[in-house]
């Protein structure tokens, strides 16, 4: 059994656990009862409606946040000739190919948080999977990080894109920012974030898509959001 120690415990007992907050009511919260000297990252737990083990209801994509995580994350790009000179003009922190996957066999380097490839680069990152997969490095077509659009991918990374993929429990968990964040803005972000998994929602899904929210800072407990009260989801 986890043992807390006594501010967790003291931030428990200004939650009512039984009580269904609204997403403003629940970030403020979060907020207040934050108690660390560094800026906590804020996360969305969300469980789903769905059976992982069915490929059909496999849910993974990425999502722009309209206000970012907070953090700029190292970006790596495979990429030759004018793709590579695209992908540093857009502030790229790494760009290269042979010599990329080299480095990462070889010297088991891995400096990055987000990799991108354009698809005639993928028989090369191929070999790259045991290494990159179980990390959730591998570059893919549905997150939008196999793309000849490097440039524009490369900026949304830097501009708050986040991945997403459900877990065995069926269950998302995402940043959506931190705890210096405006309450609005991290409402914005969560709503953002609720729209594009209804909009993705697989149709093999039956029943209840979403059966619940909550949202919690990286020491913090949990506050249960109410699924009602959240943005509706723009057209």
């Amino acid at each position: 059994m986890t043992k807390h120690g006594k501010n967790y415990l003291k931030a428990c007992q200004q939650i009512d656990n039984n009580a269904i907050y609204s997403p403003l009511e629940a970030l403020e919260v979060i907020k207040k009862v934050s108690w660390v000297k560094f800026d906590e990252t804020v996360e969305a737990t969300i469980k789903l409606g769905v059976d992982p083990r069915h490929a059909d209801q496999q849910v993974r994509g990425a999502v722009v946040l309209p206000y970012g995580t907070g953090k700029t994350r190292q970006v790596l790009v495979f990429a030759q000739g004018e793709k590579a000179r695209e992908a540093e003009k857009a502030g790229a922190d790494f760009v290269g190919a042979e010599d990329l996957v080299t480095k990462i066999q070889q010297e088991g380097w891995l400096g990055f948080e987000v990799a991108i490839a354009t698809p005639d680069m993928m028989s090369l990152v191929g070999r790259l999977g045991r290494i990159l997969g179980p990390r959730g490095l591998m570059p893919n077509p549905k997150t939008g990080t196999v793309t000849m659009d490097v440039s524009r991918a490369v900026e949304e990374v830097k501009a708050g894109k986040i991945e997403y993929r459900v877990d065995k429990a069926g269950i998302i968990h995402a940043p959506i920012g931190k705890v210096s964040f405006a309450t609005d803005k991290l409402v914005e972000n969560l709503s953002t974030l609720v729209e594009q998994l209804v909009r993705t929602k697989p149709a093999a899904v039956k029943g209840q898509y979403i059966k619940g929210i909550s949202v919690s800072s990286t020491m913090g407990p949990g506050v249960k959001v109410g699924l009602l009260n959240l943005t509706p989801v723009r057209a």
